[in-house]
């Protein structure tokens, strides 16, 4: 267990849900995008094989976001343990996004209930890495509530077990591995192989936390008298493995069966169309109301796991 105490979690849970992303505060993952930036050419000459040189990169921004993180905690520890439990909270918070891509969900949302498709496009292409702009009702719609259910795990369910297993520099390491494989971790021609072990490493972060999020998600079904909570355990389970990534298909298809639609699919990325089996095919595409469920879905699914969390940091 990782050196983190309770209040810690829950008051950069506590954090997240009030504020959510406040644009007047210096975002650490904005720091973590310029520094992908700035050591991709540097790391690129300085390796000719681009699968070590990718490797490398990855590594050394990976472990630089930790030690940093770890420096930074152990002398405001120094200075007061109160101040430092503030700082771990304060990092922390950063590391969570639920009530932010509740916040952009709904966005999406709204602006479908208004009928006003290009506004619903824009809102969905902030949140999603597909090509949006030929995209209709349904299939907005649909990538509002995939992305949900998939940033759960990469948003809130990934940071809080990282934290839990390593502390808050542990949680912040995760989120450069999230934010690297988001910048680099593409199966085009510039990142094929540079961006390889972002994508890998990313993969292997998530393997866990994603097949926990289907019992988080179950759970969290049942307890909102969704009456499928059983439902989300089943589909969860036996279809997750379906998806093209290791890890999305299963918090995907938990909400699948929890909110009783059919999610995945092919989707075009970059110009490309990528062919995806549909998960809970059984079930009709989601109406656009699914979206205000799926982040009600994934807000419960967020304070289970929270309170898991520190109910397990109280008693150990």
């Amino acid at each position: 267990m990782g050196d983190i105490q309770w209040v810690v979690v829950l008051g950069a849970f506590i954090l997240d849900y009030i504020l959510g992303d406040p644009g007047f505060l210096p975002h650490p993952v904005a720091y973590m995008g310029k520094g992908i930036v700035f050591f991709e050419t540097r790391f690129r000459k300085w390796f000719k094989n681009l699968l070590v040189s990718g490797f490398f990169f990855a590594a050394f921004l990976i472990f630089s976001t930790w030690a940093l993180a770890f420096c930074a905690i152990a002398l405001s520890m120094r200075v007061h343990p109160g101040f430092g439990y503030m700082v771990q909270g304060g990092l922390l918070f950063f590391c969570f996004s639920s009530r932010s891509l509740e916040r952009s969900a709904l966005k999406v949302f709204r602006a479908l209930e208004a009928h006003d498709m290009e506004a619903a496009r824009q809102a969905v292409s902030m949140i999603v890495g597909r090509q949006t702009k030929t995209l209709d009702e349904k299939g907005v719609t649909r990538a509002a509530v995939e992305t949900v259910a998939e940033n759960f795990v990469d948003g809130f369910l990934s940071p809080l077990f990282f934290a839990l297993l390593g502390g808050v520099p542990l949680a912040l390491a995760y989120k450069m591995v999230n934010t690297l494989d988001s910048m680099v971790g593409y199966r085009n021609e510039p990142y094929l192989l540079f961006g390889r072990a972002s994508a890998r490493i990313d993969d292997a972060a998530n393997f866990i936390p994603a097949r926990i999020s289907v019992l988080i998600i179950g759970l969290s079904a049942f307890l909102l008298s969704f009456k499928t909570g059983a439902l989300a355990l089943r589909t969860g389970f036996s279809q997750g493995s379906q998806h093209k990534s290791p890890n999305s298909g299963y918090p995907e298809a938990a909400f699948s069966g929890a909110l009783e639609v059919r999610l995945g699919g092919p989707n075009v990325y970059q110009g490309i169309l990528v062919e995806k089996p549909f998960i809970g095919s059984r079930f009709p595409d989601p109406g656009k109301e699914k979206i205000g469920q799926a982040c009600r879905l994934m807000m419960a699914a967020s304070w289970t796991a929270l309170l898991i969390s520190c109910f397990i940091l109280f008693v150990f």
